[in-house]
């Protein structure tokens, strides 16, 4: 057969196939310049990619899909769990630095009043200090360019005030007694941030040491802490976990090491792509043997109720306070490439018990979940531990107490909430913020005499004597809270604590406001009369004990 003949016997396959390959390259582009593009969505894997090329591709309007995808992933992760969470980029720098332990800044602390930027303390040796900014100083100006009005938020503040460290900031300020504006250049440098906020002597034999969440610097400034007490000559400790919201499983881990002996479980972790992880001390720690009382409250979560559990479960401090928050899952960080990140649920926490802490939720409706607390509150949980509902089983200590999972750490000794002076009146001074508001004035106005006070003993007894409740009423009344004498003198003690405590705070330093309040804190003095009783190192109740020794001889004698 010729080549001929050959090319003209394949001619008509040759055409067919083309026309079937023009009809499939039609159809694609038809239906991809139509908006039919559902097939492709529901056969892929990747449909919501799919469906934002669509609405960036062919929507009516102009669309940010940055915007649309902030927004989006929130939404599905919160059909996982509560704890499952997106942070866009903007945000997820500043959730590094609450962890990180220090970010870089001009190192101020402030508060925004009357559209202006006071400043309420400088860092000590910071940048901010170096360059001669003082407590009390307004800023007006940053980089030459007035910063005064409805501009000045948090956010923004924050913004031209943060960034990279040894940079330059111009900071303007109007000093008070002063109308002049003086300008001040500040090097941004590396500012701590202490997840310590107190160590100090309670009394001549109590150490205290207040944790407010536990960072990457936890453990070394637990150390720091330790040493100081030491130097005092403290031999019992409380450790303050109240409102600590949690942080890093490791450091929890590092400092429940210090007080247990060689070996004992402190937590697991386990999910269904997570093997089960267990962390044990070493018997290194160096305070194996002290007696050691743990506050806890509501607000207690996550690495505090780890740290809690450990300790009770391996019957090695008493807890004091009311039920923790509960949440027992594990999350683990994935970054996207713009900086944003996900906090994904991989795991669960379990005490060396076995039990889990996580309260319940239902998958996607997070509003009950959210609303916990409150109910707790309505409930009567704050005022009586009887009221106090476990969904979990009971599970033994290592000496046989029974404790329950599904929902925080109960406390051993429960001590409520007192609301015997609260009245409305306290309620709207403190939620308006009139009392912030008032504090901050009055140490604003008298900052000259009140930097002759140097600690907090001396500046309380101070203000004790200057009838601060009195002149509050008149601030507030001017503000729009109406004068209620007989509320008043309910809630007078109460009160003053609040207004005189924020003043202390304003002039001194965090560690002195944890002082003074801790003076009528009936948590602590529970913490101390447990020392008094030497009763720090748990035991099984009588009958408990009785029963569980009646259990060993029975085994014994099989």
């Amino acid at each position: 057969m010729t080549n001929s003949n050959k090319h003209n016997r394949y001619t008509p396959l040759l055409m067919a196939l083309c026309i079937v390959i023009g009809i499939l390259i039609g159809s694609f582009f038809t239906n991809h310049f139509s908006g039919n593009r559902l097939n492709i969505i529901n056969s892929g894997s990747n449909r919501l990619n799919n469906l934002l090329h669509i609405i960036d591709d062919q929507y009516v309007d102009e669309v940010n899909i940055d915007s649309l995808v902030d927004k989006s992933i929130p939404q599905i992760l919160a059909n996982l769990d509560p704890h499952s969470v997106y942070i866009n980029a903007k945000d997820a720098k500043q959730a590094e630095d609450d962890l990180k332990g220090s970010f870089s800044g001009v190192g101020i602390e402030f508060v925004i009043r009357e559209d202006t930027i006071h400043v309420q303390n400088v860092i000590h040796n910071g940048p901010a200090e170096r360059a001669g900014i003082l407590a009390g100083d307004k800023i007006v100006t940053v980089d030459g360019k007035k910063f005064v009005g409805k501009m000045v938020t948090n956010d923004e503040a924050q913004r031209r005030l943060k960034g990279p460290k040894d940079t330059k900031v111009q900071i303007g300020v109007v000093r008070y007694g002063t109308k002049e504006v003086k300008n001040f250049t500040v090097t941004r440098g590396e500012i701590p941030q202490k997840s310590i906020s107190a160590t100090y002597m309670i009394n001549e034999a109590t150490g205290y040491i207040r944790i407010k969440n536990f960072s990457e610097t936890t453990y070394p400034e637990l150390l720091i802490s330790l040493a100081k007490l030491s130097q005092e000559g403290f031999s019992n400790l409380i450790i303050d976990l109240r409102d600590n919201t949690g942080g890093y499983l490791t450091s929890a881990t590092q400092i429940a090491n210090e007080f247990l002996p060689k070996n004992k479980l402190i937590v697991y972790t386990q999910g269904r792509h997570s093997r089960r992880q267990d962390y044990k001390s070493n018997g290194n720690g160096s305070y194996q043997n002290i007696p050691l009382v743990v506050l806890i409250n509501e607000a207690s979560a996550s690495a505090a109720e780890i740290f809690a559990g450990a300790m009770q479960d391996n019957d090695r401090a008493t807890i004091i306070g009311r039920r923790s928050f509960g949440k027992g899952l594990v999350q683990q960080q994935l970054a996207f490439n713009d900086g944003s990140l996900i906090r994904l649920t991989i795991a669960r926490y379990y005490t060396p018990s076995g039990r889990c802490i996580q309260k319940p939720y239902t998958l996607g409706e997070g509003t009950n979940y959210e609303q916990d607390l409150l109910t707790r509150y309505q409930h009567g949980e704050f005022f009586s531990k009887d009221s106090i509902k476990h969904t979990g089983p009971a599970y033994h200590t290592s000496i046989g107490r029974i404790v329950y999972g599904g929902g925080g750490i109960t406390p051993d000794i429960f001590v409520p909430e007192d609301t015997t002076e609260v009245t409305s009146y306290l309620k709207q001074a403190s939620m308006s913020g009139l009392i912030l508001q008032y504090a901050f004035t009055y140490t604003d106005n008298n900052r000259l005499k009140l930097n002759n006070f140097k600690e907090m003993s001396e500046m309380a007894d101070y203000l004790k004597k200057q009838n601060t409740v009195q002149q509050f009423v008149i601030y507030a009344d001017k503000r729009g809270l109406q004068r209620r004498n007989l509320m008043i003198k309910k809630s007078h003690a109460l009160l003053e604590r609040y207004i005189n405590s924020r003043i202390i705070y304003n002039m001194l330093d965090e560690e002195a406001w944890n002082e003074y309040l801790n003076q009528n804190d009936p948590v602590v003095k529970t913490a101390l009369q447990v020392f008094s009783n030497h009763a720090a190192f748990p035991k099984l109740p009588a009958t408990n004990s009785q029963n569980h020794s009646k259990k060993v001889i029975k085994k014994r004698k099989k």
